[in-house]
């Protein structure tokens, strides 16, 4: 990043220099000690379990330059670096990413730079690495590391995003009315991508509609000389067009979408399909290394995205095969004679439906075994919404269900209604229950697809079930 000078920090958040040395120049920004490098401010965030002033000194024994507290010691403030005091450290690291993004526009290290927010029940992350990855080859392209897109995530993506970038693409999640609002003040979009609305994060938003009045809070502050991407297949397309005065590009499976896929064929861990775009004289047959209609509409975003920020998507599409996929998402894993498909990052409704027709279509395994975990934030819905998903898994025709967590239970009922024998069903009440007793249910030929949210730790089922497997193998 372009050097921050102290002035900078205490004029931008109304931080007070409280003590400590001369005014400096920062290379970059840190809100974690741990991994403080020298030039650095810390700036100390805290929450429910944890307080950051605490490790301010640590960060500057470690080599920061500097550092921002909300309240600052007498043995901080004499320490060699200065010291800056503000009663909210996590506004003032958004109000500093708000006035650093606002010197790109014309400025001597940044001209003309496309910042591109993604939001959307699911996929955002997905979509991200996909369309970073396409415009390596026509562009200087940087997006949100890991699924940095609440209001710490954000700003330090701002600050942290490399000189002479064309495109900086953000991930801007929520789980609360007003988030977004708030993401695109400090991060100032001039394109949008809305993956999908579904029932997410229930819990703060308190129903579908809700989402969607979240969500195209992205748009809304858009002008007609920024571009939208927005899914055609999605119910609420036509209410979020009616709402934004920014050039409309859709995409999707089904439909009149300006990028479309039709015949997809899953086959070896991969897709293919005809794709029908602009700037593609007759429809093309394309093949994407990854699995499911849902990963697709991901990729197909991201080719909107492509043409909205003014390149040729046919240009992008020899990447197609150097794509390669976020951890925890639909990661086609072999082991043994076990083959998972680990999709255990984050889980909703709509993408753990995606991810039970996904597996239902899988064909020549011994057995397709749907391993499920919580689905999260969803509020007084959870039951029903558990409940319903263990439905679909009984209805497609999965041969074995797993159900984890709390709302095992609601699953499995689902099952049940729907026919599903009991001796085709398992549950337990937490990963660490299912890692010690599944893996010696499981064997040779046996298709294993993983999805729940994060907080449930099924990836270290998934490492287990890797590390036995192989182990068994090489035995």
């Amino acid at each position: 990043m372009r050097a921050v000078t102290f002035h900078d920090l205490l004029k931008v958040t109304g931080a007070r220099h409280v003590g400590g040395g001369s005014p400096v120049l920062f290379q970059g920004i840190s809100t974690d000690s741990r991994t403080q490098v020298g030039g650095e401010l810390f700036l100390s965030l805290s929450g429910p379990n944890f307080d950051g002033d605490a490790f301010a000194a640590g960060a500057l024994k470690a080599g920061a330059a500097g550092a921002l507290v909300r309240r600052a010691d007498a043995d901080l403030r004499l320490a060699c670096a200065p010291i800056a005091e503000h009663p909210d450290p996590r506004r003032a690291l958004g109000d500093l990413a708000r006035w650093y993004r606002s010197r790109w526009v014309g400025g001597p290290d940044h001209r003309g730079v496309s910042v591109l927010g993604i939001t959307g029940s699911c996929g955002k992350t997905s979509t991200k690495e996909i369309l970073v990855q396409l415009l390596d080859g026509v562009c200087s392209a940087y997006g949100s590391p890991a699924s940095f897109n609440n209001d710490i995530g954000v700003p330090l993506t701002l600050l942290r995003t490399p000189l002479h970038t064309d495109v900086c693409v953000v991930e801007m999640g929520t789980n609360a009315p007003g988030e977004i609002a708030n993401l695109c003040r400090i991060a100032r979009p001039n394109g949008a991508i809305i993956t999908n609305i579904g029932d997410s994060h229930l819990a703060g938003l308190g129903s579908t509609k809700g989402v969607a009045a979240e969500k195209e809070t992205l748009t809304i502050g858009l002008s007609a000389e920024h571009f939208c991407v927005l899914n055609a297949d999605c119910a609420f397309t036509a209410r979020i067009r009616a709402k934004t005065r920014a050039r409309i590009l859709t995409f999707g499976l089904n439909g009149d979408a300006l990028v479309c896929a039709r015949d997809l064929h899953f086959e070896d861990g991969a897709t293919q399909f005809t794709l029908e775009a602009p700037g593609i004289s007759r429809p093309l047959r394309v093949r994407a290394p990854f699995l499911g209609a849902h990963m697709v509409q991901n990729l197909l975003a991201a080719l909107a995205a492509v043409h909205g920020l003014g390149y040729s998507i046919e240009a992008v599409l020899p990447g197609l095969a150097r794509l390669r996929g976020a951890q925890g998402r639909m990661q086609i894993h072999r082991a043994g004679g076990l083959t998972l498909i680990d999709d255990s990052y984050n889980a909703n409704p709509l993408s753990a439906s995606a991810g039970v027709s996904q597996l239902a279509g899988m064909q020549g395994h011994r057995r397709r075994v749907m391993v499920v975990g919580d689905m999260l934030e969803l509020g007084a819905a959870a039951g029903s919404r558990h409940r319903d998903l263990g439905c679909q898994v009984a209805r497609a025709g999965i041969d074995m269900l797993v159900a984890v967590g709390q709302y095992a239970e609601n699953v499995l009922n689902g099952a049940r209604e729907q026919g599903l024998s009991s001796d085709r069903l398992l549950a337990w009440r937490d990963a660490d229950g299912c890692m010690r007793d599944l893996p010696d249910l499981l064997g040779d030929g046996d298709l294993v697809f993983v999805k729940g949210s994060r907080a449930m730790g099924l990836d270290r089922l998934v490492d287990r079930l890797l590390s036995e497997q192989g182990a068994q193998h090489a035995r």
